[in-house]
């Protein structure tokens, strides 16, 4: 059964680096990028977060320059998409919207599995009593990337201002956190914190959820 949960976390994991590759990949093509900005820009938010979570953990070198295999999943993910906006780019800009859509379904799942495997990797780690520090760390798995991605493209993190995101991904981190304190199998607590997370975000951008915001006149 173990090994069928890390098989499955391992596929999940894949799925959403491509998602967060496949964004970085959009948003450096968006801003006129070359080949190695949209790279760059594709490798960092694939595994920006999970490189960050690992530091503030002490686990260094980080997982990404261990496993080199995320990396390199991320960089075809972004050289597939360049390569497609460059040879199709009346086709890319045709389908941008149906592409987005389809990354973003794809991303609430790359984000409600990094939220999981971030509080897994801080209890993992030794913090399982720290209830702060698990749920933190589920989150900067989760978000830490898209936050780097957009700070090098001179962009305010859409973390902050659009949508509800990271809201969602420490919902879910917090019911995984629960249920694995409880004596039911791993995979539940896996199942039910990503449904959080998926169901919140998917609803959040169907619905146009956004967290109030202080508008001043001017």
């Amino acid at each position: 059964m173990l090994d069928w949960l890390e098989a499955m976390l391992h596929v999940a994991e894949i799925v959403g680096t491509v998602a967060f590759a496949a964004s970085g990949a959009m948003m450096a093509i968006d801003r006129e990028l070359d080949l190695f900005g949209v790279l760059f820009l594709g490798i960092t938010a694939a595994v920006g977060g999970g490189i960050v979570r690992d530091l503030f953990l002490g686990i260094t070198p980080p997982g990404a320059f261990r496993n080199s295999i995320f990396v390199a999943v991320a960089a075809v993910t972004a050289i597939v998409v360049f390569l497609f906006a460059w040879l199709r780019k009346n086709q890319y800009k045709r389908h941008y919207l149906q592409l987005d859509h389809a990354i973003n379904l794809v991303d609430a799942i790359g984000l409600g599995v990094f939220g999981v495997l971030g509080v897994e990797a801080a209890m993992t780690a030794g913090h399982g009593d720290n209830l702060f520090l698990c749920v933190f760390m589920g989150m900067t798995t989760g978000v830490g990337g898209g936050i780097l991605r957009d700070v090098f493209s001179r962009t305010v993190p859409a973390v902050l201002h659009k949508r509800i995101y990271a809201v969602a991904v420490i919902a879910g981190s917090l019911v995984y956190y629960g249920i694995r304190q409880t004596a039911l199998p791993a995979l539940v607590s896996m199942i039910a914190g990503t449904a959080v997370t998926v169901v919140i975000r998917i609803c959040s951008s169907h619905f146009r959820w956004d967290l109030p915001v202080v508008r001043l006149e001017k």
